[in-house]
C-alpha cells in the first residue's frame, strides 16, 4: 500500500512535469511550493496549474473510482472477470451521450449529463427486472439485454449522425481527460471519493459474498439491501466518470484482478489496493496518450485498451495452464 501510495504521488508529478513542453522536476516542485520566479517560470505555472494539474488529479480520481467500482462488481457476482459495464452502467452513458451529441446542440455542457442520466436508468432497469431473480443472475441476464437494446439504438443514432456528428461521436467512445478542469474536480472528487469511503466499508459483506449469497444470508447480512446498495452506488461511481470521460476499458476489470493476484482476495486491502493501482495504471495511460504522438493526443480508450487486451489475454493463457 505504502509503495503504490508513494508511486502515485512520484507518477503524477512526472505526468504533470511532461508532455509538449517539458518541465524539469525540480522546476515543477519550486512552482508548486514557492511560486514562479521569472517570465520562463510563469509559463510553466501557467501550463501546470490550468492544463496539467487538473488532468493528473482527474485521472487519479478517475482511475480510483472505476477500480473500486469493478473489484465491487467482481465481489458481488463473485466474478474476477467482471467489470462495471457488465450491468448496462456504459452502455446507458453512451446511449445518454450519443443521443444528446445527435439530438441536441448543446455541446458538452449536455453530453455530460446525459451520459449521468442515462447510466442511472440502464442500472435501475437492470435492478428493476433483475431483482425478480434470486440472487444476482437475474441482474447480470438484465444487464446483457440492457447493453444489446444500448448498442442498437447508438447504431440507430450513428446512423441518423451527420459527418460532424460521427466525429464528435468517435472522440467521445474513445475516451479521454483532455476536459478535466478545477470545476469537474470539485464536483467530481468528492462525489466519488465519498461514495468510494462507503464501498470501503462494505469489505465485511464483500469477504461475506465469497462464500456465496446464501452463506452470506446465514451469516447475518440482508443480502436484499446489500445488493441494491452495492449496485446503486457503483453506478453514481461510474455514471459521472463515465459522463465526464466517454469510454475507457479495461480499468475495472484488469486493475482489481491484479490487486488480487498480488494482495489475496481480502476486500480490507483489495478495495484500498485498487483505488491505488488503479489511480496509478490510469494516470500512466493519460501520460502515454499525450506524449505518445506530440503534438497531438491518443485517445485514452485506445491506451487502456492496447494494454488491456494483452493483459487479458495472458489472464486466459494462465487461468488454462492453472
Amino acid at each position: 500500500m505504502i509503495v503504490l501510495g508513494i508511486a502515485v504521488l512520484l507518477v503524477g508529478l512526472l505526468a504533470a512535469s511532461r508532455g509538449a513542453v517539458d518541465i524539469p522536476v525540480s522546476d515543477a516542485v519550486h512552482i508548486l511550493i514557492f511560486g514562479a520566479t521569472d517570465d520562463t517560470q510563469l509559463l510553466w505555472r501557467e501550463i501546470l496549474l490550468e492544463i496539467r494539474l487538473p488532468r493528473v488529479l482527474f485521472a487519479i480520481v478517475a482511475g480510483a473510482g472505476l477500480s473500486i467500482a469493478g473489484a465491487t462488481m467482481q465481489a458481488l457476482f463473485r466474478n474476477p472477470l467482471v467489470e462495471p459495464g457488465l450491468i448496462g452502467i456504459s452502455a446507458g452513458g453512451a446511449l445518454g451521450a450519443v443521443a444528446s451529441i445527435v439530438l441536441t446542440a448543446g455541446g458538452l455542457a449536455v453530453t455530460a449529463p446525459a451520459a449521468f442520466v442515462g447510466s442511472l436508468l440502464a442500472t435501475a432497469a437492470a435492478y428493476a427486472v433483475g431483482r425478480r431473480m434470486a440472487g444476482v443472475a437475474g441482474i447480470l441476464l438484465a444487464g446483457i439485454a440492457i447493453n444489446t437494446i444500448a448498442s442498437s439504438l447508438i447504431g440507430v443514432l450513428i446512423y441518423l449522425a451527420s459527418d460532424a456528428q460521427l466525429r464528435n461521436l468517435t472522440f467521445w467512445n474513445l475516451g479521454s481527460l483532455a476536459g478535466a478542469s478545477w470545476p469537474m474536480l470539485a464536483v467530481l472528487a468528492p462525489w466519488t471519493l465519498l461514495c468510494s469511503l462507503w464501498l470501503l466499508r462494505q469489505w465485511r459483506v464483500l469477504n461475506a459474498l465469497l462464500l456465496g449469497e446464501r452463506e452470506a444470508h446465514h451469516i447475518g447480512f440482508d443480502m436484499v439491501s446489500v445488493r441494491r446498495k452495492l449496485v446503486v452506488v457503483t453506478a453514481l461511481i461510474i455514471g459521472p466518470l463515465v459522463a465526464a470521460t466517454g469510454g475507457i476499458a479495461f480499468i475495472g476489470l484488469i486493475v482489481p484482478h491484479l490487486v488480487r493476484l498480488l494482495m489475496g482476495p481480502d476486500h480490507r486491502w483489495l478495495l484500498t489496493g485498487s483505488m491505488l493501482l488503479g489511480a496509478l495504471v490510469l494516470t500512466v495511460a493519460d501520460w502515454a496518450a499525450r506524449v505518445a504522438v506530440v503534438p497531438a493526443e491518443l485517445p485514452i480508450g485506445l491506451v487502456t485498451g492496447l494494454i488491456g487486451g494483452p493483459f487479458f489475454l495472458w489472464l486466459l493463457t494462465r487461468a488454462r495452464r492453472f
